[in-house]
């Protein structure tokens, strides 16, 4: 008997590669939705911030993903729940990402860019913004390579290199990399490389901070505050450099 898998078409997007079997969700609260997507190779779980129903949409969107052992709160203590709560009350969704299978690079990459699909399919985004911390940095390239359609930008957090030698296909597009001069698992030369690789973007060294960037959470929201509307309001065809 032939094993009717061979038959099967590839995946054409990323929510098919996850070939979901189930879905359930709740409402944490009115801006906060918790949802669980029940894949063929793990769960995979949303916190999606919502703008308010008075708030018309902006066409952009952030999503956002951890590190190699996954999580859903980012670097500098909590950073992705603060974008969240600030971003969609200006009417800008936010999504932060838990991983199917954490470490596994390719498996990551599809669960990003099925939370990009999701928040441009439901909510009519037009411009994304990717971000990762540590490994998720990579994962943050690598989605911006692959619907450079769609991702307006990316942002790093103390990121690896591995897994960024295709960063040079963000071909211009804007991207900030964020690194702690005393990082003590990634050096700050592995966001250098990315940027090398890219050839293009914009280096934020942080002076006496870890990998955790425990201690910049001002520099980096201050910073994020300027570089975030400028990139959301660059013509995709015409990003600016850095």
């Amino acid at each position: 008997m032939e094993d009717g898998s061979r038959h099967r078409s590839a995946p054409k997007t990323p929510l098919d590669a996850l070939d979901v079997f189930g879905t359930q969700e709740v409402r944490l609260t009115p801006a906060l939705r918790h949802l669980e997507m029940y894949c063929a190779r793990g769960l995979l779980t949303i916190l999606w911030h919502e703008p308010p129903e008075d708030v018309g949409p902006s066409g952009n969107a952030i999503v956002c993903c951890g590190g190699a052992m996954g999580g859903l709160l980012g670097p500098a203590e909590g950073l992705y729940q603060r974008l969240g709560e600030q971003w969609s009350a200006a009417g800008t969704p936010v999504l932060r990402v838990s991983y199917r299978k954490p470490n596994d690079i390719e498996a990551c990459t599809i669960d990003l860019a099925a939370a990009v699909q999701l928040v441009v399919g439901s909510q009519g985004a037009e411009r994304v913004v990717t971000m990762g911390h540590s490994f998720g940095g990579a994962i943050a390239v690598r989605v911006g390579v692959g619907l450079r359609d769609l991702v307006a930008g990316v942002a790093t957090f103390a990121t690896q290199s591995a897994g960024c030698e295709v960063a040079g296909g963000l071909a211009g597009r804007p991207l900030i990399l964020f690194h702690g001069e005393r990082d003590e698992i990634l050096p700050p030369e592995a966001s250098e490389m990315v940027r090398m690789i890219a050839g293009s973007g914009e280096i934020v060294r942080l002076p006496g901070d870890g990998h955790a960037l425990a201690r910049s959470g001002d520099i980096l929201q201050e910073r994020l505050d300027e570089w975030l509307p400028v990139t959301f309001a660059a013509p995709m065809s015409e990003a600016p450099d850095g």
